[in-house]
């Protein structure tokens, strides 16, 4: 609250912004916000792909509504990973895979990559259950702490991201792939000075 307070005192009257980590924080703002969303982006460089068997999973029960859209974008199934903490040190122990998942290609949605110790844990468990090959994506590449080591060691395939962060060129491993959100922005920032709707660039 204090920060959306900061940006409407500093003169800002509207707000746009990607991917919300949490909805709510809409609700701290008393300017309009309008949440864009880099799906679209990264759906359509996951067309373009040959996959055999491709399956869409969730990476945790916060990533569902995510993976879900992704997954009819691509016309795929959804299979969700329902994990819990274990204390306050980045460490999950995965519970159970819901869905079909053997003898498929897994594509992991997820709105950041913080640490990577999450992303790890689910490659680790995919590939226990027979999956074929792993890839990953999500909007907000954060990598902190040993996030690149643990991704450089982790068998997914690749890793697609957006440049919402910037992604330094000593982070840049092989596997990593960043897609563009410019064109989003300027088709949103164009709409909005036109009057025009923003929710109409997502139907």
């Amino acid at each position: 609250r204090l920060i959306a307070d900061l940006i409407t005192t500093a003169g800002a009257d509207r707000l746009l912004t990607m991917d919300l980590h949490a909805g709510q924080i809409q609700g701290f703002f008393n300017i309009p916000v309008d949440e864009l969303t880099a799906l679209n982006i990264l759906g359509n460089y996951f067309a373009k792909k040959s996959f055999d068997g491709l399956v869409v999973v969730a990476a945790d029960m916060g990533a569902v509504k995510r993976a879900r859209d992704l997954a009819s974008q691509l016309n795929r199934p959804l299979a969700i990973m329902e994990k819990r903490r274990l204390g306050n040190n980045d460490r999950t122990e995965t519970l159970n895979v819901i869905g079909e998942v053997k003898g498929k290609v897994a594509l992991i949605v997820d709105d950041e990559i913080d640490t990577a110790g999450s992303m790890v844990s689910v490659v680790n468990a995919l590939l226990k259950r027979e999956v074929t090959e792993v890839y990953a994506c999500c909007t907000h590449p954060i990598f902190s702490g040993q996030a690149i080591e643990r991704l450089k060691n982790s068998p997914v395939k690749e890793i697609v991201v957006t440049n919402t962060v910037p992604v330094p060129e000593e982070k840049r491993l092989d596997k990593i792939t960043v897609l563009s959100i410019a064109p989003l922005l300027g088709e949103a920032i164009r709409r909005i000075h036109t009057g025009q709707s923003i929710g109409a660039m997502f139907e």
